[in-house]
Order: structure tokens, then C-alpha cells, then sequence
């Protein structure tokens, strides 16, 4: 039972606000990739903190919800909110400041609402790397990978976003400001309200300003596609590179064919990396100091690799074109699937050692449910699988809306069951709010909860995301 109220513009009229704010044409923010949700809501659009935080408090004042909006790429429904009395979306668009930039720290200092490869390029022109990337990299906002801790394709070297972040700016629930945009790497002055905050989803406050980890621009880089026998083999390759290139080696990235058949069946037109496409494949792609040779780390990895039995051919990067041209691959496979249309996605992680049963039990578990296409592929690296179900030639999704939650239940379970987690790096949202209180810690989830009411006790911060809305009257 809530007890929010409705936005309405009668309660925007006494706002005040400055021009801009108030944002015509919301169907764009009210709607989510997969075309499966629709939100509601006015939509704002601040342009300083001090503005969100005039916009949080009135909301906490008058109990009217607020959404915060990123850059809308989220794909489990955390910036959208279709039931209940119609919130307030919040929108970081307008913040878009690079405050400052600290080359000889490695920090910068940026608003919640830069895009990240905007964020990367600021970097770059200090001659430094933002390490975190990842295929919405060109719409994707800061302020939104920090609240859902976003991963991407360089966790294994780099971390997640939480790893990459220093401080931030936060406007909590009664539109006060913690300025907490420390640039320290050791401060050990209390709780680590940081941590807290990011991946909290905007449930606890909204982040309007980070300060970010920069590192210095590997002298070198190279990539290679490699076919593998097996997810185990796979496996025994990422042990090896591991060996092999230590700190240097970036990313490894766990490729099935069915996603390169999706390419061809739908576009978009990228170059297949073999001539026969293997049924499994590695994308390795590795950065090195001056005096190493990426060329001659990857082949003596391969030679040593292919007399091991782990791998039947290879290709390596000869120059900086053909690196990106692997990596479009790589990173064009989630718009294949999108052209497909998918049954069931899931964003997973269990325990490396794990992976392979994980993938030769998945499919019999599946064929009991009925004909599908699974393309599983993801960052093996840090054990986050991507395992997404299709329907078969001549079907659509609409085909199987009847077996689509029991799908995802039967990934969800065997996931579980071998310890891992049903959400790796895409959060929780409102879409696996079921699935945090089916497979998460009760008491885990009773911290959560008293968390979430010590901090935003009227319960305006988005509401029903992470956790169901809380009934006032059951608390």
C-alpha cells in the first residue's frame, strides 16, 4: 500500500524552476530497450545540484516518488516506473561538467550526467585511460553506471565501476548534499557511505557528481580471436593468458557462434574473425608497458596454448583497425540479439570453476521446456555470463510468452544452485525484485530494508526498485 502522491503540474508550477527543466515530449524516457516496459511520469531535467536538490526536497515534502534518469540504456526497468501514483523522472542530461581534471592524481572530476565516452575522452586528453567500457559506452551516464555498478568488458583488469570511483556528490532523500568528492585513495574516517551509495540504483539518493579513476594509457595494445574446444578449454586459456601476460592481460571475452550467426541472419554487417566459425571462441585483447610486444605475447600464448589441445586456430590484431574491427564483434552481438528478440535474457555470474556444468546443464534444462537458440557469451574473465534464449527460424518471442517466465526461472534456479548470482552487472531494478527476494540472504534483505528506511523514510527514492515499496503501516 503507498503512501506516495501523484506528480502534477500544478505541483511543478510552484517549483519554480529554471527554463529547461521541465521536459516536453517524455515518451522517449518512458520507455526501456527491449520494448517491454512503460513508464510514466513528468519529466525534469536540472542543471545544477543545487536545482535536484530543490526538486528532491519538495518531493520528500509533498510524498511524490522520484525516478532518477540516466542515460536510459538499463535493461531491468530501474529508471522506469510503471505502477503507482505517477513520480517525478529525474533527469542528469543538463549536468555534464567535467569540474576538474588531476592528470599527475589520475582523478577527474565529473557530473552524473557526462556520457561515458565523453568521460573517456577527457581522459584521453591528459594522455590517460578511463578504463570502463562497455557497448552503450556512447549513451550511457556516468551517474547511472555508478548507481547500478556497471561492469563491462574490462573488470578483469580494471574492476567495476565501484573500483574506479574515488567520491561523490549526492543529494539524499530530503534534498541534503553530501559532498563527499574526495580525491583520497585512503580515508578510513567512518562508514564507506560511497560504497553504499553506488549500486544502491537510486534507491538511497541521487549521485550528481563523482570523482574517477583514471590510469595511465598502456604503451601497446593488441587483440586476437582464438577458437576453443569447450568452455573448459576456454577456461584452461584464461588460466594460461593469465600465466602468460599477467597484469597486461585486459579482457577475455567468451564468444558462441550462435551470436556470430545472428550477425549474419540480422545484421548489423560486421567481418566474421574465422573463415568457419567455431562453436566457441575467445576475444583476448591485452595492454602492455614499453618493451613488450602484444604480437609476440599473443602468439607465444597461442603456440603454447595449441600444444595444449585448448585451441584450433587463431588470428591476431595487425594493427590498430583490426583490434576495433574484433572488438565490433564483440561489442555489435547484444543489437543482433535485440533484432532476433529474445525469449529470455539473463545476466549471470557463478563461480568460474563452475562455468562449463553451467553450460552442459543449461540446454537439456532448457529442451524440457521446449526449441530454443541459446547464445551465451560474456566476459569469462569475472564469471559474468550473458545467457540469452531465442526462439527457433520461423518463431518469434511472442511465440513463447507462455514459457517465458518458466525460461527464466530455469536459468535462475541452476544459476543458484551453483552459488552464483541472477544479476552480475545489470542490477536489480523492478524486473528481478522477485528473483532478489527468491534467491537473496534473508537477512541480507533485512539489512537492505532498514537501510532504506533509516535513509529515505517517506520511501521517494524510486520507488518499488531493488526492493518491493514498502507498506508505512507494516514497519
Amino acid at each position: 500500500m503507498s503512501n506516495l502522491n501523484p506528480a502534477t503540474t500544478s505541483f511543478i508550477d510552484r517549483l519554480n524552476l529554471s527554463k529547461g527543466t521541465v521536459k516536453d515530449g517524455s515518451d522517449s524516457y518512458l520507455t526501456e530497450p527491449r520494448g517491454r516496459w512503460k513508464g510514466q511520469g513528468i519529466v525534469l531535467a536540472p542543471a545544477t545540484t543545487e536545482e535536484v536538490a530543490h526538486i528532491v526536497k519538495a518531493c520528500n515534502d509533498a510524498a511524490i516518488g522520484v525516478v532518477p534518469y540516466s542515460g536510459g540504456t538499463g535493461l531491468v526497468g530501474g529508471q522506469l516506473m510503471q505502477e503507482g501514483p505517477a513520480p517525478i523522472v529525474l533527469s542528469l542530461e543538463r549536468m555534464t561538467k567535467i569540474r576538474a581534471n588531476y592528470p599527475t592524481e589520475n582523478v577527474l572530476i565529473a557530473e552524473a550526467g557526462c556520457i561515458l565516452a565523453d568521460v573517456q575522452a577527457a581522459a584521453e586528453d591528459v594522455g590517460r585511460l578511463f578504463p570502463l567500457s562497455l557497448a552503450s559506452e556512447g549513451s550511457a551516464r556516468i551517474g547511472g553506471l555508478l548507481a547500478t555498478n556497471a561492469g563491462g568488458v574490462n573488470v578483469l583488469r580494471y574492476g567495476n565501476a565501484r573500483a574506479l570511483c574515488l567520491g561523490l556528490e549526492v543529494v539524499r532523500p530530503d534534498g541534503s548534499i553530501w559532498h563527499g568528492l574526495t580525491r583520497l585513495r585512503k580515508d578510513n574516517t567512518g562508514y564507506d557511505l560511497r560504497d553504499l551509495l553506488i549500486g544502491a540504483e537510486g534507491t538511497l539518493g541521487i549521485i550528481t557528481a563523482a570523482a574517477l579513476k583514471m590510469v595511465p594509457q598502456p604503451a601497446q595494445t593488441g587483440a586476437a580471436f582464438m577458437a576453443v574446444n569447450s568452455p573448459s578449454a576456454a577456461l584452461d586459456l584464461l588460466a594460461l593468458a593469465g600465466d602468460h601476460i599477467g597484469d597486461g592481460l585486459s579482457a577475455f571475452e567468451l564468444i558462441h557462434r550462435q551470436g556470430i550467426d545472428f550477425l549474419s541472419e540480422t545484421g548489423p554487417q560486421v567481418k566474421p574473425p574465422f573463415a568457419d566459425q567455431p562453436d566457441w571462441m575467445v576475444l583476448i585483447d591485452v595492454g602492455l608497458p614499453k618493451g613488450l610486444a602484444p604480437d609476440d605475447a599473443l602468439m607465444n600464448l597461442f603456440e603454447t596454448a595449441l600444444a595444449q589441445d585448448l585451441v584450433t586456430d587463431g588470428v591476431i590484431a595487425q594493427s590498430a583497425a583490426q583490434r576495433q574491427a574484433f572488438w565490433d564483434v564483440r561489442e555489435n552481438i547484444p543489437e543482433g540479439n535485440r533484432r532476433i528478440g529474445s525469449v529470455s535474457s539473463h545476466d549471470i555470474s557463478v563461480p568460474l570453476s563452475a562455468i562449463p556444468d553451467f553450460i552442459k546443464q543449461g540446454t537439456p534444462a532448457l529442451a524440457k521446456i521446449g526449441d530454443f537458440r541459446i547464445n551465451c557469451f560474456g566476459h569469462l574473465g569475472d564469471g559474468n555470463l550473458h545467457y540469452n534464449v531465442f526462439p527457433v527460424p520461423g518463431k518469434t518471442r511472442a511465440d513463447y510468452e507462455d514459457v517465458r517466465e518458466a525460461v527464466k526461472i530455469c536459468v535462475h534456479d541452476l544459476c543458484h544452485s551453483f552459488g552464483g548470482s541472477v544479476s552480475a552487472e545489470h542490477g536489480i531494478g523492478r524486473l528481478k525484485v522477485g528473483d532478489l527476494a527468491k534467491y537473496g540472504d534473508p537477512v541480507k534483505l533485512a539489512m537492505m530494508r532498514s537501510i532504506k528506511n533509516a535513509l529515505d523514510p517517506v520511501g521517494i527514492m524510486n520507488p518499488g526498485a531493488v526492493l518491493p515499496q514498502d507498506d508505512p503501516d507494516k514497519r
